[in-house]
């Protein structure tokens, strides 16, 4: 059991590492590939909204269940008709999560009852979002070629240290099946 888990997340790493290397070298195209997962999630969203619409036993559900279908419906078609609009939309609401995150992880560090230290990270987490935040408002176009850079960075960790778990969790299971022939 230990191998094919192991296995895994050895494929799991280099598969992440590819994913990383394609974000990395072609920015454009990896912004292209979110706002086309986001049309894809926005129709998937339309047809289950829909499917709740024709389960439901009351008319005021049922209206609005197609009210939500037909935005989910209309947010995809809007994304894969412009793309470059939806991209900047979307590097706009990553940018006001990156901000509220920031103030509230801040509000949190004075609210918690945390030693000074753990208080100090909270808040360099948070000014660090802040950050984040305005420079994605402040150039949104250049924000969305640095998430794409961003997530490929990020992918690129997690595969190396998917890879690094699965080698070490097959050499526990190595381990394991020695200890256990010597038992036997």
């Amino acid at each position: 059991m230990l191998k094919s888990a192991s296995s895994y997340l050895i494929l799991l790493g280099v598969l992440a590492i590819i994913v990383g290397i394609i974000a990395l070298a072609w920015p454009g195209a990896t912004v292209l590939g979110l706002v086309i997962l986001f049309a894809v999630d926005a129709f998937i969203g339309a047809g289950l909204q829909l499917a709740r619409a024709f389960s439901g036993r009351t008319a005021g559900p049922v209206v609005g269940h197609l009210l939500l279908a037909l935005a989910g419906l209309a947010a995809g078609v809007i994304a894969l008709v412009w793309p470059g609009p939806t991209a900047l939309v979307l590097v706009l609401v990553v940018g006001i999560w990156a901000f509220t995150g920031g103030c509230l992880e801040i509000f949190a560090a004075f609210g918690s009852g945390e030693s000074a230290g753990t208080r100090a990270l909270f808040v360099l987490g948070g000014l660090v979002s802040i950050a984040f935040g305005v420079v994605l408002f402040a150039r949104p176009k250049v924000g969305a070629v640095t998430l794409a850079l961003l997530f490929g960075l990020f992918s690129l960790v997690y595969g190396v240290s998917q890879i690094t778990t699965g080698v070490e969790l097959r050499r526990t299971g190595q381990t394991v099946d020695r200890v256990l022939d010597h038992a036997t």
